[in-house]
């Protein structure tokens, strides 16, 4: 299968793997890449130190392209740029920010840019800024998520009919049969977060990975849209988030008890009561813990299958 998103991205197939905190290091990011899809990893986490460790062992890892993750409300974030640049990361993933402002740096230095979305305002000012591809993120993403709420079977179409530029679908995809219902919509590739953490390679506490293998339909909310909306499984800090709701609670005091540091807790040290359990929808449909060459294979094979069959099923006269 080939698109834009393969040519522009060097992969052998148009596969994302999510930038998550916490869980995509440099293990997972180059498993993936030497898998034909593009590894990533989440410096939304690191120190700059540790991000530059994390990409020379990457580049050790593989020949393969990689990207690195960067929030642009990371408080170290010109340590990120310039690391990022100085290492010759070849592609760079931005979220949580106005793109137009680092855009142009990046474009200088020869990087590929690609900026998350989750609406139509935000995909166009992308598009002006000058990146190469948007990824569209739907409401059923794990972790931060936009505040429209929109699902991406409507937001795909809704960004492809206003941006030239290739869009890549994200939100709800753990699989072949959802890749390609995105790929019908427009999307010309899929970002995959929930599915990659629970892998051998993911970073993630072993723990929060037995979390997401148990997780059932309607195990994880969208919640603290006052702070910033986050797609969290429902467990002890959870519930007491929705007990300060129901006493009326300002943004401050939510601020308060979600303190600081409690995504480390939950995704990297294990605390499954009081940490932040960030996944998305699709852990429900999550049932085992395989490796990421495993993931891009199945969700290829799976994806072109459900394609032919489809073409197969419905004939029209």
């Amino acid at each position: 299968m080939r698109s834009r998103i393969c040519k522009l991205l060097r992969i052998q197939y148009p596969i994302i793997q999510g930038g998550m905190i916490w869980c995509s290091g440099w293990e997972l990011a180059s498993a993936v890449s030497n898998a034909g899809g593009l590894g990533v990893i989440g410096s939304g986490s690191m120190y700059p130190d540790i991000l530059r460790n994390q990409i020379r062992k990457c580049k050790a890892a593989t020949d393969k392209p990689f990207a690195v993750n960067v929030p642009l409300l990371y408080p170290d974030l010109d340590a990120h740029i310039a690391i990022i640049i100085e290492e010759k990361v070849p592609i760079v993933i931005t979220s949580a920010g106005n793109p137009a402002t680092y855009t142009p740096k990046f474009k200088e230095y020869g990087l590929t840019v690609m900026h998350v979305i989750a609406n139509v305002k935000f995909a166009k000012k992308a598009e002006s800024a000058g990146v190469d591809a948007v990824i569209a993120e739907g409401f059923e993403a794990g972790g931060h998520n936009g505040r429209e709420e929109t699902t991406t079977l409507c937001l795909i179409p809704l960004i492809k009919s206003q941006v030239e530029i290739p869009v890549i679908a994200a939100g709800g995809i753990s699989g072949g049969a959802a890749m390609a219902a995105v790929l019908c919509l427009g999307a010309e590739g899929v970002q995959m977060g929930s599915r990659f953490a629970a892998t051998y390679e993911s970073s993630a506490h072993e723990g929060f990975k037995q979390e997401i293998v148990k997780a059932s339909d309607g195990a994880t909310s969208l919640t603290l849209k006052e702070i910033t909306p986050i797609r969290l499984l429902k467990n002890s800090f959870y519930n007491k988030v929705q007990d300060a709701y129901a006493r009326g609670a300002s943004k401050e005091d939510l601020s308060l008890l979600l303190g600081r540091g409690r995504a480390k807790k939950g995704l990297f040290e294990g605390d499954l009561e009081e940490g932040e359990l960030e996944i998305g929808q699709v852990s429900a449909q999550i049932n085992r813990i395989i490796s990421a060459k495993e993931v891009v294979e199945q969700t290829m094979n799976d994806c072109l299958a459900v394609l032919q069959k489809t073409q197969l099923a419905f004939k029209f006269e």
